[in-house]
C-alpha cells in the first residue's frame, strides 16, 4: 500500500516503494505495444509520491509524465493528450475537481482520481465532473495498475453493448447517434461522460432487459475492476439528472437497472 508520505506499507513493516518488485503480470491475451506506448498523466502536488507512482508505472511498460498542480497538468494534458490521467482530488491552487472539469472540455482521457478523503462525498462529486474512477489513499500499486489496465480495454469509440456502425436509435425525443457519439434530447445535445454514455448505450441495446450491477461493471469497467459497484450508483443517478423528464432508465429492485423505451 502507499501511504500519502510516499511510503510502502509491507505486511510487518514500512518499507520504501522501491524495495517492492512488481507482481501484477499481463494476462496472456493481452498485447502492449513499446512502439506506442499507453501514455499516464501523474497528477499529485506530493513530489516523493509522484516519483514513485512513476518508477512503478514505467517498470510496467507505461511512459509516465508528471505535474505537481492542476495548471500545469492543464497545460500537459493539452500537449501531450495522455490516454490516462491519474489526478489526486487535493491540488494547490486549482484542486481536483475543478482539474477534472476543465479537462472534460476539451480531453477523452481516462481519469482515475485519487483521495485522502474517505467520505463518500468526495468521491461522488469526483465521478459527477467526468472522472472514471476513483481510489483512496493508501493505495496498492498492483490495485492502480489493474484499474488502469481495466480502463484501457474498453476503448472509447465502441462500448461494450454498441451497435457497431449503425444509424441512430430515436426513442421518443431520445436520441443516441452512434456515429458521432452524442445523445440528443429534444433536438439538443446533452453532455455526458464517457460513462455515462457508455451505460446508456449499454442498456439502450437491450431495451427491457434488467442488467446487475456486476453485469454493467464487467461490461463496461472490465472484469478485473477491483471497486465498489456503488460506482455504477453514481453514475446511473448524474445520467438521469441530464436526460430530465425523460427517465428511460428504471431501477429493478434486488437486481439492478434496464432501458425502458418512453411511452
Amino acid at each position: 500500500m502507499i501511504r500519502r508520505d510516499g511510503t510502502a506499507i509491507g505486511s510487518e513493516s514500512i518499507v520504501p516503494l522501491r524495495c517492492i518488485r512488481p507482481s501484477f503480470q499481463p494476462l496472456p491475451h493481452e498485447t502492449y505495444t513499446m512502439d506506442t506506448p499507453t501514455t499516464i498523466l501523474v497528477v499529485d502536488d506530493e513530489e516523493r509520491l509522484r516519483s514513485l507512482v512513476q518508477s512503478y508505472l514505467a517498470q510496467e511498460g507505461f511512459r509516465v509524465l508528471l505535474a505537481g498542480n492542476g495548471a500545469d497538468a492543464l497545460t500537459l494534458a493539452r500537449e501531450a493528450q495522455p490516454d490516462v490521467i491519474v489526478l489526486d482530488l487535493m491540488l494547490p491552487g486549482l484542486d481536483g475537481l475543478q482539474v477534472c472539469r476543465q479537462l472534460r472540455t476539451f480531453s477523452d482521457a481516462y481519469v482515475l482520481m485519487l483521495t485522502a478523503k474517505a467520505e463518500e462525498i468526495d468521491r461522488v462529486i469526483g465521478l459527477e465532473v467526468g472522472a472514471d474512477d476513483y481510489l483512496t489513499k493508501p493505495f496498492s500499486p498492483r490495485e492502480l495498475v489493474a484499474r488502469i489496465r481495466a480502463m484501457l480495454r474498453r476503448p472509447r469509440s465502441t462500448p461494450v453493448g454498441a451497435p457497431l456502425h449503425s444509424p441512430a436509435q430515436q426513442f421518443g425525443p431520445l436520441v443516441i447517434d452512434h456515429g458521432r457519439h452524442e445523445v440528443m434530447l429534444d433536438g439538443t445535445r446533452v453532455a455526458l461522460t464517457n460513462m455515462e454514455y457508455d451505460l446508456l448505450i449499454t442498456l439502450a441495446a437491450h431495451p427491457g432487459r434488467a442488467f446487475t450491477r456486476a453485469q454493467l461493471l464487467e461490461r463496461i469497467w472490465g472484469t478485473d475492476y477491483f471497486g465498489d459497484d456503488h460506482v455504477v450508483d453514481v453514475h446511473i443517478a448524474n445520467l438521469r439528472k441530464k436526460l430530465g423528464d425523460v427517465q428511460v432508465i428504471v431501477t429493478v429492485r434486488g437486481v439492478g437497472y434496464r432501458f425502458e423505451k418512453p411511452q
